[in-house]
């Protein structure tokens, strides 16, 4: 134990973060975290973890030992960062690991190193952000431990509070240090359900911070770190919100009064610093467990939003001023309301009015719910009577108002997908060419590039609209909006009349001008959420009409991009050189591509896949929206959903769904091929087993799980899915297909006899008394000739020398 705290307290940063993994495994060892040793050990651990927290030892500096070892272990300071933010990751989560075997001792080094810092003066070098950076790290990871694994009883409150007391009587106006306190402030929050007298203080103490300005000349008035500050304290109100709205209920007036002082000032604050605000209003309001008295705070609190939305200057801007209800026969004008938003000039107040109406309509739908107790919620007037299995029916105080906005937000996203019409994109002068593209930190994002070390004092914020994004937020929380709306709404918003055909005429209109990176948020943001929460008596009247033209529109898409891609990669491997920016911009695409692919599986899974798990009831369906469970996991039994039956009934829904799925299996994208082949492909297909499918028809199906294997098949995952996904084919219709022997004579190298041997078990399986594994090791063997080489040996040209003389020995 002693070397290895050696190495954990070596110079070396690299040295040091080779050992947390170690730590973590002692940590957690049943047995070995109960050694007397480990003890005196893990308190020495949790004193070196103060110094190994701190960010120092960048290649390019020399205030520390640590810098000499980092020039010869990283390539930048790019590089260091980027490890060591790995590093301090496990190092926290070993600290909470320490925190089970020592709790107390870690809350007295935690609590010693806050006072510490507190005491100490601020220096004009880098040095005191970043301790209490790591200051701040330690003691999140600690205190956050303490409250999961100490019962009241033996949390120590009065120290608890002391420090809180310290730390709100702490004043800065440095914004990585007022940072730290906000984060320390929101660690502490739990120890003030004690002594609920301490409240307003804590809240008085995160309000300046909303509105925080640097006075100091000498620093730009618009950084980064003063938009992290006032972001930070907006997110800490709606945390406290979130998790404590009953403790927080008192302070409601007192709250509401002060945001109203703020709003009078329409400058003072952005909007999504006013929509955090309403939100953490809205989510003490779900507090007030009554009907009327929620729904009139929310329509009082929207008032301002609603009589902007829906004032005569937003329609004339967003749409014909002969505005009728029925959306598909609105006529749009994007020029007007591209003069509107400012896109040809650098005025701002419009964007920002019509950003701050879609942030709080959206906030309203994200945070407005009735009790989640069924008793309080029937005797709050939230219940308007039950199912027929006697579930409750609840309405949401916000439903009336927000209905009333519904309209004129398919108006605008209508307008925003008519931006991408070649007419409208030439309208825009040459200096905004770009307002429509990615940012380039989202593409980075895309691209799995590490974003740049940047100085926090010097990181301007990004006044130009084309880097603000002001239409790729706009457009993302439109969707956001929509998605949402449903699961808050619920019959409200599924029961509108025509809903299905306003979304085609407003969400679905003119997606072929659409780019892929405005592709993704309406699979994943609106379409995913919209299958995942919509009722099964709304099937027929809203999913199916959507669902219908939504999947033939993808399959056209996605089939001529990754054609192109296809044919791209392929001219691209055999080229030799290429502009630098020509291929960034190819990569780009392609990642997008993979990306949107990956959505458009997903969405199709949770359409038409359910999994039911032994462990659970019979009649017991998972399809967790949250990730790729339902795909990567490998129990239970996958069948056809409720919805996915409903689509079977319309062939040509079904058979675009088969078709993206069968499609899907020769792109080039890996993981798509792989979940694919193994869950989608043949749950879809044996739906339709029974049925007098055309020879064509069958033959394609093979075939197209056959090119999947020339693609993929050098990947053992997808080797494994696509051969049983053939094999189930082949044994389920070869018997009534003679066409597909003949595909199977075409696959190079075939054995002739071991597949006329094949065949007649496939015939007659009544014959073969082989066992399954044998079974599927004999077909793998047989197909092996269509397993595709690698892309990066596909065109490897191949050099022979003879007589190659050996190298010299000494």
């Amino acid at each position: 134990m002693e070397t290895l705290l050696a190495f954990t307290t070596h110079p070396s940063q690299f040295l040091r973060s080779s050992t947390q993994v170690t730590w973590g495994n002692l940590f957690r060892h049943e047995i070995i975290s109960r050694d007397p040793v480990i003890g005196p050990m893990t308190i020495k651990y949790l004193r070196s973890a103060r110094i190994n927290l701190a960010k120092t030892g960048f290649p390019s500096k020399n205030d520390c030992p640590a810098c000499e070892f980092s020039r010869v272990d990283f390539d930048s300071d790019e590089d260091f960062n980027c490890f060591f933010n790995s590093f301090r990751s496990h190092q926290v989560e070993a600290v909470r690991l320490a925190c089970k075997i020592v709790p107390f001792e870690a809350f007295q080094i935690a609590r010693e190193w806050a006072q510490y810092q507190i005491n100490t003066p601020i220096d004009t070098g880098n040095t005191t952000p970043v301790q209490w950076d790591a200051m701040t790290f330690f003691t999140e990871s600690v205190f956050g431990q303490l409250f999961k694994i100490l019962e009241k009883e033996k949390l120590p409150i009065d120290e608890g509070m002391e420090l809180l007391q310290m730390v709100v009587n702490y004043e800065t106006r440095d914004p990585l240090i007022l940072s730290c306190v906000l984060t320390i402030i929101s660690t502490l929050f739990p120890f003030v359900k004690h002594q609920s007298h301490f409240l307003p203080q804590v809240l008085y103490k995160i309000f300046p911070a909303i509105t925080f300005e640097w006075v100091d000349e000498r620093k730009e008035p618009q950084t980064q770190p003063l938009k992290n500050i006032r972001r930070h304290a907006c997110s800490s109100i709606i945390r406290m919100c979130q998790d404590y709205s009953d403790l927080i209920l008192p302070c409601f007036d007192m709250m509401y009064e002060h945001v109203k002082r703020l709003f009078s000032n329409e400058m003072l604050l952005t909007p999504i610093e006013k929509c955090a605000l309403m939100e953490a209003l809205i989510l003490i309001s779900n507090q007030f467990k009554d009907y009327n008295k929620q729904k009139a705070f929310l329509e009082e609190l929207m008032a301002p939003v609603t009589a902007q939305w829906l004032s005569e200057e937003m329609r004339r801007m967003m749409c014909d001023p002969s505005f009728i209800s029925v959306l598909c026969s609105v006529l749009w004008d994007p020029a007007t309301f591209l003069t509107y938003v400012g896109a040809e000039d650098q005025m701002g107040i419009n964007r920002s009015r019509i950003s701050f109406c879609v942030y709080t309509i959206l906030g309203v739908v994200k945070r407005a719910r009735w009790p989640a107790d069924p008793e309080e919620a029937k005797a709050g007037g939230f219940v308007i009577g039950t199912t027929s299995d006697g579930t409750p029916i609840y309405r949401n105080p916000c439903a009336e108002p927000v209905q009333a906005l519904l309209p004129n937000l398919l108006a605008l996203i209508r307008t925003q997908n008519s931006l991408f019409l070649p007419e409208n994109v030439n309208r825009l002068s040459k200096t905004f060419t770009r307002v429509y593209d990615d940012m380039d930190i989202e593409k980075n994002s895309e691209l799995g590039i590490p974003q740049a070390v940047l100085d926090s004092y010097d990181a301007p914020l990004y006044r130009n609209i084309v880097e603000l994004g002001f239409f790729s937020s706009l457009y993302r929380n439109c969707y956001q909006l929509l998605g949402n709306a449903g699961p808050c709404l619920q019959q409200d918003f599924y029961a509108i009349e025509g809903l299905a055909e306003q979304i085609v005429g407003s969400a679905f209109i003119h997606l072929d001008s659409v780019p892929d990176h405005r592709l993704r948020p309406l699979i994943r943001l609106f379409m995913k959420q919209l299958v995942m929460s919509c009722p099964h008596e709304y099937y027929d009247s809203l999913l199916c009409p959507l669902l219908g033209p939504f999947f033939a529109f993808l399959l056209q898409r996605l089939s001529f991009r990754w054609q192109i891609i296809n044919q791209t990669t392929s001219l691209s491997a055999q080229e030799e050189a290429c502009e630098e920016n020509h291929v960034t911009q190819e990569m780009v695409e392609e990642q997008l591509l993979r990306l949107v692919t990956r959505e458009v599986i997903y969405l199709l899974g949770v359409t038409c896949i359910t999994r039911k798990c032994p462990e659970l009831s019979a009649n017991k369906e998972d399809a967790d929206g949250r990730g790729m469970v339902w795909m990567n996991s490998s129990k239970g039994i996958h069948e056809l959903s409720e919805l996915g039956k409903h689509l079977l009934r319309s062939e040509d829904i079904y058979m675009n769904l088969l078709t993206i799925c069968f499609n899907s299996l020769s792109w080039r994208e890996t993981v798509n091929c792989q979940q694919t082949a193994g869950l989608l492909c043949w749950t879809l297909l044996k739906q339709v087993l029974g049925g007098n499918l055309l020879p064509e028809a069958v033959t394609w199906l093979y075939a197209s799980v056959l090119k999947g294997l020339q693609m993929h098949g050098q990947h053992e995952g997808c080797n494994a899915a696509l051969t049983q996904l053939a094999l189930l084919i082949y044994e389920a219709l070869r018997p009534r297909y003679a066409e597909l022997r003949l595909i199977m004579n075409q696959i190079p190298d075939i054995q002739v006899d071991a597949l006329e041997q094949f065949d007649q078990k496939a015939i007659q399986p009544a014959v073969s008394k082989a066992g399954e594994k044998k079974k599927k090791e004999q077909f793998k063997r047989l197909i092996a000739g269509i397993v595709g080489k690698p892309l990066g040996q596909q065109f490897k040209k191949e050099v022979h020398i003879r007589n190659l003389p050996s190298l010299f020995k000494k």
